[in-house]
């Protein structure tokens, strides 16, 4: 008697871990500059950052198809945390952005149209953990420019 077969998962494998992208030294001071910079411990300061490169790195690997991704609130704080070093982001643009920088080009006004989650499932269409409770702002975005190949 044959075996029923459950579907197969939509990712394939283990999920992919920012970690192996980023180097230690870096993921370290970051976390560092975190928690300077906001009431977190190292696990929360992990939490954002890792949600702000599975971000960045989902944002470049779709760089051209006119998404208009955009974080959550929390997850910005991560983003900018990264973009904000800018060597060290000009070098994970260099990598993994085929040496195209990935601009920052925020708008005044937070949109209400449901960007925040279609950007959450797709990090997680691509392989990444999605830490849910940092996109739980899900009805806003934070202000970045729609349509583009910015963040």
């Amino acid at each position: 008697m044959a075996t029923a077969v459950a579907p197969a998962d939509p990712i394939v494998g283990p999920l992919r871990n920012v970690r192996d992208h980023i180097p230690a030294d870096l993921w370290d001071k970051q976390i560092g500059l975190l928690m300077r910079d906001y009431p977190y411990d190292t696990v929360m300061a992990a939490r954002v950052l890792g949600q702000g490169y599975a971000y960045l790195l989902t944002a470049m690997a779709h760089r051209s198809e006119h998404l208009g991704l955009g974080p959550s609130s929390l997850v910005d704080i991560g983003v900018h945390t990264i973009i904000l070093d800018t060597v060290a982001y000009a070098e994970l643009c260099q990598k993994h952005n085929d040496g195209h920088f990935l601009h920052h080009v925020p708008a005044v006004e937070y949109k209400d149209d449901g960007t925040v989650l279609r950007t959450a499932q797709l990090i997680a269409a691509d392989g990444w953990d999605v830490d849910l409770p940092l996109w739980a702002d899900a009805s806003k975005c934070s202000p970045c420019h729609p349509g583009n190949d910015s963040h």
